[in-house]
C-alpha cells in the first residue's frame, strides 16, 4: 500500500511541475504556473526522500521510473532528444526489474553472476555490474547532465540532485542483494582456490 501511495505522489508532483512549467508561458497564468511549479517539486522532493529512507533497490527505482514515465506522457512530441532519452532510460528501468526479480532466486542469480565476464570492468567490487547497475549508472549520468543546465531553478536542482542521490542508495541496497545471493558461491569459489 505504501508504494502505490508513493507512486501516486510522484504521479502527481510530475503532472504539477508540468501544468505549472507550461503556466509560465502563459500571459496571466504566471502565478498560478509558478505556484503549482513549487508544489510539484515540494511533493516529488518528499516523495523522493521517502523512497530513499525505506532504502530499498525496488522502492527507489520504481519512484524514478513512475517520475521519468510521467515526463514521457508530457514531453512535447517534437522533443526527439528528450524523447529519445526518456524511453533509453525507461528501457533500462525495465531490465533492471527483471533483474531485481532475478537477485532474489539464488539460483538464477549464480547463473547470471556466471555469465557475466568476471574482469573488473565488468564488476563493482566483485560483483556482476549487471542491468541493475547499468539503469542506476546511465539515468545518474542523465540527470548530472541535466544539473549542467544554465539558469535551471534552484528548487528544481535541489530535486534532481535528490533523485541522483537515490540511485546511489539503490545501488547500494541492491550490492547487499547481490552479497546474498551469491554468498554461498563466493565461498565454493574460495574453497576451489585454496
Amino acid at each position: 500500500m505504501a508504494k502505490i501511495g508513493l507512486v501516486d505522489s510522484i504521479y502527481d508532483a510530475a503532472t504539477e511541475i508540468d501544468f505549472g512549467r507550461k503556466g509560465f508561458a502563459i500571459e496571466g497564468m504566471e502565478r498560478k504556473g509558478r505556484i503549482l511549479y513549487e508544489d510539484g517539486i515540494d511533493r516529488a522532493m518528499t516523495a523522493f526522500k521517502k523512497a530513499q529512507t525505506s532504502a530499498d533497490p525496488y522502492t527507489v527505482i520504481l519512484a524514478e521510473y513512475t517520475f521519468i514515465s510521467q515526463e514521457l506522457q508530457m514531453c512535447d512530441k517534437t522533443d526527439i532528444d528528450t524523447l529519445n532519452s526518456l524511453t533509453q532510460a525507461i528501457q533500462s528501468f525495465d531490465d533492471a526489474f527483471l533483474i531485481l526479480k532475478v537477485v532474489d532466486e539464488k539460483k538464477l542469480y549464480h547463473i547470471a553472476d556466471k555469465a557475466i565476464p568476471h574482469h573488473k570492468k565488468h564488476r563493482i567490487i566483485g560483483f556482476p555490474r549487471d542491468a541493475f547497475h547499468i539503469a542506476c549508472s546511465s539515468h545518474r549520468t542523465r540527470l548530472k547532465n541535466i544539473l549542467r543546465t544554465p539558469r535551471l531553478d534552484p528548487i528544481e536542482k535541489a530535486l534532481l540532485k535528490q533523485r541522483s542521490a537515490n540511485l546511489s542508495v539503490a545501488k547500494n541496497g541492491y550490492i547487499e542483494k547481490q552479497k546474498k545471493a551469491l554468498k554461498s558461491d563466493n565461498s565454493e569459489n574460495v574453497t576451489h582456490l585454496a
